[in-house]
């Protein structure tokens, strides 16, 4: 497999947050345990507390990559010749792309807890996607790796 000239991978990890409240959703099991005992309040409180952790986890698993002549984005795969114009954006111009300035039919790869963003524009004319919008923490390095990987294609 051929490497883009300028390889980038980000995971959208959850914010250090997220883990607290994994602990407070175990420790309100637990407090509905009381009633049955101290074995009950416990394993309520590690169960809950896992599988908070657990959802909490694979949601911030999702990753954005641009290797191999392409840009993979949670489930998609895009060919980086098949894409246009990349737009950083600030915490402000994502909202608004994020709610009122939204397609319906746009690919939106959405972490409401990153504010910035990168909107891509889908040149594909059998893809009915205008563009894909993609949280990211950095945009300005995505948007120049598939601005590589478009000139190395």
């Amino acid at each position: 497999m051929q490497l883009s000239a300028a390889p980038y991978e980000e995971r959208l990890t959850t914010p250090r947050s997220s883990w607290l409240l994994c602990f407070l959703v175990g420790l309100a099991i637990a407090i509905v345990l009381v009633p049955f005992g101290t074995l009950p309040i416990l394993g309520g409180l590690a169960c809950g507390t896992a599988a908070a952790a657990v959802v909490a986890s694979s949601y911030g698993s999702v990753r954005i990559r641009v290797v191999g002549g392409s840009l993979i984005a949670g489930d998609a795969k895009i060919p980086v010749t098949a894409l246009g114009e990349a737009t950083v954006m600030d915490a402000e111009e994502a909202r608004a792309w994020r709610t009122y300035k939204a397609d319906t039919r746009a690919f939106l790869l959405l972490r409401a807890y990153i504010p910035t963003a990168l909107r891509v524009e889908v040149t594909d004319p059998d893809d009915p996607t205008p563009y894909l919008y993609l949280s990211t923490r950095e945009p300005e390095r995505l948007a120049e790796a598939l601005e590589a990987a478009k000139a190395a294609a």
